[in-house]
């Protein structure tokens, strides 16, 4: 396979392979330099407004991955998975978040502050005078999903297997992790590494509906 152009076969031979990995080879370590592309993955991922309303803390110390096991019932690849990453949102995003922001895009772009106040002025106003049914939090956790899929399908076409998860006790995780104090919350956890060859899920049949039946074409 190409490392740099996939066909569109090739994409879709990669989607295919992809499967909700339950048993990871402990043994088995992401080379560095293909982590530092699933890291980007994440840094380089979309958001609302480009808000960014997240923190990825990717869990290394073996101790605590194992600590976590308990509140991930039982679900033994937070620990033996390569990596672990714990994706979150940042608590009650607000107009401060706003403006860290708009200063980051001043010295990436190269553009004076105050040319992006009309920019910074209608973020804000969302956040502050949102619609009825809007709520903070479950706006930056639909971000983190975005998030989360970048990394899954760019691991995938990587031949890293992932195992996305909310099978897990969000307060538990955030208490061990210290993260109320740091202003995260747990949203989803996904393991990362290589499968075992007896992972009996690897080689089943994808079950999903029919195309005709998920996808509406409207001319």
């Amino acid at each position: 396979m190409n490392a740099t152009t996939f066909s569109p076969q090739e994409v879709l031979k990669q989607l295919q392979w992809r499967y909700a990995t339950k048993e990871f080879d402990s043994g088995k370590k992401i080379p560095e330099d293909v982590w530092k592309v699933l890291e980007q993955s994440l840094v380089l991922a979309p958001s609302s407004f480009g808000v960014q309303p997240w923190k990825f803390f990717v869990i290394r110390n073996p101790e605590i991955r194992h600590q976590l096991v308990e509140h991930s019932w039982g679900q033994k690849q937070v620990e033996e998975a390569s990596h672990l990453v714990v994706l979150t949102i940042k608590e009650d995003v607000n107009s401060e978040d706003v403006d860290i922001y708009l200063q980051r895009m001043s010295e990436v772009r190269n553009t004076p502050v105050e040319k992006l106040q009309g920019l910074g002025d209608m973020v804000k106003g969302f956040l502050q005078q949102p619609p009825n049914t809007f709520d903070k939090d479950t706006w930056s956790a639909k971000q983190v999903y975005i998030a989360l899929g970048f990394f899954m399908t760019c691991a995938a076409m990587l031949e890293i297997d992932t195992c996305p998860m909310e099978g897990f006790d969000p307060a538990k995780y955030d208490e061990v992790l210290g993260l109320k104090d740091k202003g995260y919350h747990t949203v989803v956890v996904c393991p990362a590494g290589y499968r075992v060859p007896s992972d009996k899920y690897a080689n089943m049949a994808k079950v999903r509906f029919e195309t005709e039946d998920v996808l509406e074409y409207v001319d």
